[in-house]
C-alpha cells in the first residue's frame, strides 16, 4: 500500500486528535508503516527521527525487543480480566514496584493521563467529604498549566485553545503564578523567582484553604506551556504550604515522570534529589512513558491516610470510579518490562551523560535568533525570536522534509527523544533543526 492510499482512507474514516482536519487538504497526513529505534518509516520507505517520542511516550525506541517479549508472554496467559472482584500477578507486581519507587501506595489504574487527573481530583474531593470537611471542594493549579482534556482535567488546565470553547461546562479553579524562570525579572535568579511565586501561592492558600481540596502541579516542567522550566525549590515550598493549610498536593508526573527530568520522578528533586515522591506529593499521576509507549496505561498512587479514609463498611464512602480496562494485564506487563529496563540499564544515570551530548550539540543553534536555550534532564528547548505567526506549522512541515518529527509549541522548539538515541542521531537531529529554522527565518 502506498502513502497516498492509506492517506485517502484515513481522511475518509479517522478523526485525528488535536487537529483541524481541513488543514490536511493542503498538508497531508504522514502514513507510518513501522518503527525501529528512534526512527519512524512511512509506507514509501522514507524515515523520520522521532524527536518527541511519539507524544512523549516512547522511552526505549520503537520495536523494543524486551517490551515486545513481555507482552507476547503475557498474551499466552491472560489478555484481560476485570479488576473489580478479581486481581492478577502483573497488576500486583506493578503496584508493588510503583509503591517502592514513589513511597505512595494502593495504585488505582486507568488508560490515559487525563483519566489519572480525573481520578486524583475526585479522590481528593471525596477524601475531604469522608473526613468531615465537605466544604473543601475547590482546586488550584499553575498559570499555563495542562492536565488533560476531559472535563475535570480541563477545569484545572490553563491553556486557552483547549479550554475556552468548553468554559461553560467546566468547574471553576484558580491559577497561581507560574514559576517559569523565563518570567523572572532582569537579574532575578530562577530560585528567587520561584520563591516569589511560592509567596504568592501562600497568600492565596492562606485566604482560601477552608474551601481548597488540592493544588495540582506539573513538577519542574510545564510541557504544554512551551517547556516552561522552574527551580525545584518551588516544589519544596509548595509542600510546606499545603501541609500548613491542609491542602492536598497532586503531582502530575504524566509527562515528566520515568526519567525524563534527570531523576526517576521530577518531584524527587523537590526533596533535594534524595527523597521520594511521597516527600512532596499526596497523589501522583503517572502515564505516557509508564509502558515505554507500547500500550495505554495510567495510574494514581496516594498516601495510606487517604486510602484509609475510603476503607469503610459503607459503600458510598468507597471510591466507585471505574474503567473497563483498569489494570489490563498486557499493559501492566509492558510497564513491568519498562521498569526492568530502567534497573538493568541504569537508565537514569546514563541519561545524565546522554543529556550532556545533546546540550553540547545544541550549541550550534546559538548563531540563530533564539533565547532561553535550556534543558531539564532529557527535555531540551529553546524559543525562536520571530514574528511569523505560522512558525510552528512551517517548522513542522519543513522538518518532515528533512526527516525530523518536530512539533513546536508556538515559537518553542523542543526535543524529548527516546533514551536510546545515539550520538550520530543526536547530531542529525540538531543539525537538521538548525537548517530548518535557518530556512524559515
Amino acid at each position: 500500500m502506498s502513502n497516498q492510499d492509506l492517506l485517502n482512507r484515513s481522511m475518509q474514516s479517522v478523526w485525528h486528535p488535536c487537529t483541524q482536519m481541513k488543514q490536511h487538504e493542503s498538508f497531508p497526513l504522514t502514513p507510518i508503516q513501522r518503527g525501529e529505534g528512534v526512527w519512524l518509516y512511512d509506507t514509501d520507505g522514507k524515515k523520520y527521527l522521532d524527536t518527541v517520542s511519539s507524544w512523549w511516550v516512547n522511552l526505549f525506541g520503537h520495536n523494543n525487543p524486551r517490551i515486545k517479549d513481555a507482552i507476547k508472554q503475557q498474551l499466552d496467559t491472560l489478555e484481560h480480566v476485570m479488576l473489580a472482584g478479581f486481581t492478577h500477578e502483573p497488576v500486583v507486581a506493578l503496584s508493588e514496584q510503583l509503591a517502592a519507587l514513589t513511597g505512595l501506595g494502593h495504585a488505582f489504574y486507568a488508560s490515559d493521563g487525563a483519566s489519572a487527573t480525573e481520578i486524583a481530583l475526585k479522590m481528593s474531593f471525596h477524601y475531604w467529604r469522608n473526613v468531615g470537611l465537605p466544604n473543601k471542594t475547590k482546586f488550584i493549579s499553575l498559570q499555563n498549566s495542562y492536565h488533560g482534556e476531559t472535563l475535570g482535567a480541563l477545569g484545572v488546565t490553563d491553556v486557552a485553545i483547549f479550554k475556552d470553547t468548553y468554559a461553560p461546562l467546566l468547574m471553576q479553579s484558580a491559577q497561581m503564578p507560574s514559576p517559569d524562570f523565563r518570567l523572572a525579572e532582569a537579574g532575578e535568579s530562577a530560585a528567587d523567582y520561584a520563591l516569589r511565586c511560592a509567596a504568592q501561592l501562600e497568600q492565596y492558600v492562606a485566604q482560601h484553604h477552608a474551601e481548597l481540596a488540592a493544588f495540582i502541579i506539573e513538577p519542574l516542567v510545564q510541557c504544554a506551556a512551551g517547556m516552561a522550566m522552574y527551580h525545584p525549590v518551588y516544589l519544596t515550598k509548595a509542600r510546606e504550604i499545603c501541609s500548613k493549610y491542609q491542602v492536598h498536593l497532586i503531582a502530575d508526573e504524566i509527562a515528566v515522570g520515568f526519567g525524563r527530568t534527570g531523576t526517576m520522578f521530577a518531584t524527587e528533586q523537590g526533596a533535594s534529589g534524595e527523597g521520594k515522591v511521597s516527600d512532596i506529593a499526596d497523589f501522583v499521576c503517572l502515564s505516557k512513558g509508564i509502558t515505554g509507549g507500547y500500550l495505554p496505561l495510567s495510574a494514581v498512587l496516594t498516601t495510606d491516610d487517604i486510602y484509609q479514609a475510603f476503607y469503610d463498611p459503607s459503600t458510598v464512602r468507597g471510591f466507585l470510579h471505574s474503567h473497563s480496562y483498569t489494570g489490563n494485564p498486557l499493559a501492566c506487563s509492558a510497564a513491568l518490562a519498562t521498569l526492568a529496563i530502567f534497573k538493568a540499564d541504569q537508565v537514569v544515570k546514563n541519561n545524565l551523560a546522554l543529556s550532556e551530548v545533546v546540550v553540547r550539540e545544541m550549541q550550534v543553534l546559538t548563531d540563530l535568533p533564539i533565547q532561553h536555550l535550556r534543558h531539564q534532564g532529557m527535555i531540551f528547548a529553546f524559543d525562536v525570536v520571530t514574528d511569523n505567526q505560522q512558525f510552528s506549522k512551517h517548522c513542522y512541515q519543513l522538518a518532515m522534509q528533512h526527516g525530523l518529527l518536530l512539533r513546536p509549541i508556538g515559537n518553542t522548539v523542543y526535543y524529548m527523544p527516546p533514551y536510546t538515541i545515539d550520538a550520530d542521531e543526536i547530531a542529525f537531529m540538531v543539525q537538521n533543526t538548525h537548517q530548518v529554522i535557518k530556512q524559515i527565518l
